[in-house]
C-alpha cells in the first residue's frame, strides 16, 4: 500500500506517516450507501449556514493547534500561521451571514400573466486539488462558500501538508458537518495525476476547482474539458509592484517588503518583479535592499522569526537555479543570493538589481524570498515591463497621486489592481487571474455563486399567442 510522510522544512525530519489511496479506494469515497450531496442540498440554507458559522468557531478554538501543525509541516512563521486560521474563521463567518443573500432567489419582470426568477442551485460533488503555501485558507475559502450553496466536497490536498488536510475534516465534523459532506483523500505524489483525472472522469464528480502550478492546472483543465465538466483555476502569478516617479518611497519600501516576503515568498500573489521609475530606483533600491537584510530567519516556531524554510528541499533547488541563471546572465545580488548553511530547507532573502526582462527571475515565477527590481525611463516604460509576463493575478501600484496610479494600473492585465496597498485576497471581494493566472473566481458573492447552476424558472399562464421565436 502506499504511504505519504510529512516532513518539517525546518529541521529536514520526519513528522508522519499516512497510508494512502489508489484509484479504487478513492472512487469508494464517491459511493456510500447514500449519496450524501442531494440530503446535504435538502437543508434550507438557513441550517447549512449555521454549520458553516459552526465550523468558523471550531477553527478560533483551536487556532493555536492548527497553526502549529500548520508550521511543522510546511514551515510557515507561526504567526502568520495563527493569522492564516483566522482568516479562515473569517470565511466561514463572512459566508455564513451574507451567502443565503447571494443565494437567494432574483426575480426578474418578463411580463404580465408570468412570475420569473432565477435560482443558484448546487453543481454536486465538487473535486478540490489544493496547495501546501496557505494549507488552511486555500480550502476554507472554497468550501465555506461551495458547502453553503449545497454541494459536497472531496479535497485532494498536497501529500506534504496531508496532517493540515485531515485536520480540516475534522474540524468539519466537529463543527456538525455530516461525514460524507466533506472529505479529505489521501493520495501519494506519483499518484496525483492519475487519481485526479480518474476523479474528473467519474460521473458523480459535477466540477473541479484546482490552487496550484500552471502545469497541473492545465492537466486539470484538459481532464475537465474532455469530461464537459466546470473547472475553475487559480494557478501561479509574477505580481508587478510598480513604484512611479511620485511615490513615497518609504511606504512604497515598506509595502514591497510585506508583499514580498509573506509566507518566506511562498505566495501566488506576492509581488515578485519591483518595476521602480529611475527617479526613484535607486533610493527604492537601497531602501528596500536594507530592510531585506534586516530580515529575521530562522526557526519559524519562534515569534520573532520574519522569514522561515521553504516547504521542501526541492523548492530551494529550483530557487537557487532562477537565482544563479540570472546572475551569469548579468544580475547584481544586493543581499542574499543563495540558501542558508545547516539543517532545513531555507534561502537567504535575495534582494537582485540590474535584471533584465529575459532572466528567469524576471521571466518565470519565483516561488521564494528573491525579489527583482527592475528601472523604467516612464509610465509608458513601466505597463510595458508589468505586462511582460504571461501571467495575470495581482498588480500593484505606488503614487503620492491615488489617480495617477490607477490611470496606470488600467493599463496592467490583473485580475485585481491595488494602489498604495499590498495584494491580498479578501472574502468580501471576487479573487482570481487572468492570462495562465486561471479563470474563475472564488470570494465574494462570484465565489458563492461559482459552483452553483443559475437556473432560470418561468411560471406562465399557458401556451402564449402570437408568432413563435427561439
Amino acid at each position: 500500500m502506499p504511504e505519504v510522510s510529512t516532513v518539517d522544512p525546518s529541521t529536514g525530519q520526519v513528522l508522519a506517516t499516512y497510508p494512502a489511496a489508489d484509484v479504487d479506494a478513492v472512487r469508494a469515497v464517491l459511493a456510500p450507501g447514500q449519496p450524501p450531496q442531494p440530503g446535504w442540498a435538502a437543508r434550507p440554507v438557513n441550517k447549512r449556514d449555521e454549520l458553516v458559522s459552526a465550523v468558523g468557531d471550531r477553527l478560533r478554538e483551536e487556532a493555536d493547534e492548527l497553526a502549529a501543525l500548520m508550521t511543522a509541516e510546511m514551515g510557515k512563521p507561526i504567526g502568520e500561521a495563527r493569522a492564516e486560521v483566522a482568516k479562515s474563521a473569517t470565511a466561514c463567518e463572512y459566508y455564513a451571514e451574507h451567502g443565503p443573500g447571494f443565494l437567494a432567489p432574483q426575480q426578474v419582470d418578463t411580463g404580465a400573466g408570468q412570475r420569473s426568477w432565477v435560482g443558484h442551485e448546487p453543481l454536486g460533488v465538487v473535486l478540490a486539488v489544493m496547495p501546501w503555501n496557505f494549507p488552511f485558507w486555500q480550502v476554507l475559502r472554497f468550501a465555506a462558500p461551495t458547502l453553503l450553496a449545497g454541494n459536497t466536497a472531496v479535497l485532494k490536498h498536497s501529500p506534504n501538508v496531508t496532517g493540515c488536510a485531515l485536520a480540516i475534516e475534522r474540524v468539519l465534523r466537529d463543527a456538525g458537518v455530516p461525514e460524507d459532506v466533506f472529505r479529505s483523500i489521501v493520495v501519494a505524489e506519483a499518484e496525483v495525476p492519475e487519481v485526479s483525472r480518474a476523479l474528473i472522469e467519474d460521473d458523480r464528480v459535477a466540477a473541479v476547482s484546482l490552487t496550484g502550478s500552471e502545469r497541473a492546472g492545465a492537466a486539470v483543465a484538459a481532464a475537465a474539458g474532455r469530461a464537459v465538466k466546470k473547472s475553475l483555476l487559480e494557478l501561479g502569478g509574477s505580481d508587478p509592484f510598480v513604484v512611479l516617479a511620485d511615490a513615497d518611497v518609504e511606504l512604497a519600501v515598506a509595502g514591497a517588503v510585506r508583499s514580498r516576503f509573506i509566507n518566506s515568498g511562498q505566495s501566488c500573489l506576492a509581488a515578485k518583479r519591483f518595476v521602480v521609475h529611475r527617479d526613484v530606483a535607486e533610493e527604492f533600491t537601497a531602501r528596500f535592499a536594507a530592510a531585506v537584510t534586516a530580515l529575521r530567519v530562522g526557526d519559524p516556531r519562534d515569534e520573532a522569526t520574519a522569514v522561515g524554510p521553504l516547504a521542501r528541499a526541492d523548492l530551494r533547488e529550483g530557487l537557487l537555479r532562477q537565482v544563479r541563471t540570472s546572475v551569469e546572465a548579468g544580475a547584481t545580488v544586493l543581499t542574499g543570493g543563495g540558501p542558508l548553511e545547516g539543517p532545513g530547507a531555507f534561502f537567504a532573502p535575495t534582494v537582485l538589481a540590474g535584471v533584465t526582462l529575459d532572466m528567469p527571475v524576471m521571466a518565470e515565477e519565483t516561488f521564494g524570498p528573491v525579489a527583482a527590481v527592475l528601472a523604467v525611463a516612464d509610465d509608458d516604460e513601466a505597463v510595458q515591463a508589468a505586462n511582460a509576463t504571461r501571467y495575470g493575478l495581482g498588480a500593484s501600484v505606488w503614487s503620492a497621486d491615488p489617480e495617477h496610479a490607477l490611470a496606470v494600473g488600467r493599463r496592467i492585465t490583473s485580475g485585481a489592481l491595488f494602489v498604495n496597498a499590498v495584494v491580498a485576497s479578501d472574502p468580501r471581494l471576487p479573487f482570481g487571474g487572468t492570462k495562465r493566472s486561471g479563470y474563475g473566481r472564488e470570494l465574494g458573492a462570484a465565489g458563492a455563486l461559482e459552483f452553483t447552476n443559475a437556473r432560470t424558472y418561468v411560471v406562465g399562464g399557458g401556451v402564449p399567442t402570437g408568432p413563435a421565436t427561439e
